[in-house]
């Protein structure tokens, strides 16, 4: 296995001691680095917006607002008359008024204890699921009616927004790896290019002695796979000891404040073989450019 991923080979050409060796370590290493912390962020993105668009899809939340003055009804009489509203609408599978308790500890990460305070003014929140389709634009004028000072807010209004800014999230991530990639190919070729123009005369001498393209080409592709291997390695430690730091942050937040951006073990694996891909893509590229460049000398 040594043998084949180029650490334990014997070299014809003394590619270690080319200035370029330390540079493809190191800028491998800082590829990786980018690269993963890049997908891991596509990946977080993702997995909310599948949360969010789960929970929240077909759902509606009414809000009813304590009014002052002595001509206003009370809240508790407001909200029963938007129950029955709600209840009474073709499309609303389930209507049920959440408890002063119940919306002081949704609000607490942001209010704090005092959330739950009788005395604190809070509006009363109705949360409403749908089976069909709803004309929410009359509902919420009937509500209104029923209740001064109900709102509606239609979930799917703004979960599309959601939707389309959590693509962009993850379509700005992932050409960010595509760039880190791209990059990576260039660094590649020039390492190659310039180690074939260092080693020009013992890869002529190699032809002499009988030896292939194939063989010079398998040269560069084993040294350039340890280098990458070890930067990726490095980017790699370097990556998840960041990722472990953020996350250890967000864990000792105050509940509620963040949502859960822990990862699935099958993501983390993913994470895991960004190395190996970086070390494949850098062998084909060393390849690529080696015979194509031992083509066109004369």
């Amino acid at each position: 296995m040594l043998t084949m991923l180029g650490l334990r080979r014997r070299f014809d050409l003394p590619l270690a001691k080319d200035p370029s060796s330390r540079f493809l370590v190191w800028i491998t290493a800082l590829m990786v680095y980018l690269a993963t912390l890049s997908l891991c962020g596509a990946m977080v993105v993702s997995d909310l917006a599948r949360r969010w668009d789960s929970g929240l899809a077909g759902g509606l939340t009414v809000q009813i607002a304590p009014l002052a003055g002595n001509g206003a009804a009370p809240l508790n009489e407001r909200v029963e008359a938007a129950l029955t509203v709600l209840r009474s609408t073709p499309g609303i599978r389930s209507a049920g008024a959440l408890s002063p308790d119940e919306t002081g500890r949704l609000l607490e990460p942001w209010l704090g204890p005092g959330a739950a305070d009788p005395l604190l003014p809070m509006p009363r929140l109705i949360d409403v699921v749908t089976d069909g389709p709803v004309d929410t634009a009359s509902l919420a004028e009937r509500l209104k009616s029923a209740a001064p000072g109900a709102t509606l807010d239609d979930h799917a209004v703004w979960l599309a927004d959601l939707r389309s800014f959590a693509r962009a999230l993850e379509g700005a991530a992932l050409a960010v790896v595509l760039l880190i990639g791209s990059a990576g190919v260039m660094s590649v070729v020039f390492a190659v290019r310039a180690g074939l123009a260092i080693h020009r005369n013992l890869v002529e001498l190699l032809h002499l002695m009988g030896a292939t393209d194939r063989y010079v080409s398998r040269q560069f592709e084993a040294h350039v796979t340890g280098l990458a291997l070890r930067g990726g390695t490095v980017g790699l430690v370097l990556a998840l000891a960041t990722l472990g730091g953020v996350m250890h942050a967000a864990d000792r937040l105050q509940a509620g404040l963040l949502p859960d951006v822990g990862l699935q073990p099958w993501q983390w694996g993913v994470l895991v073989l960004v190395p190996l891909a970086a070390a494949l893509l850098a062998t084909a590229t060393a390849r690529w450019t080696v015979l194509r460049t031992l083509e066109s000398l004369p």
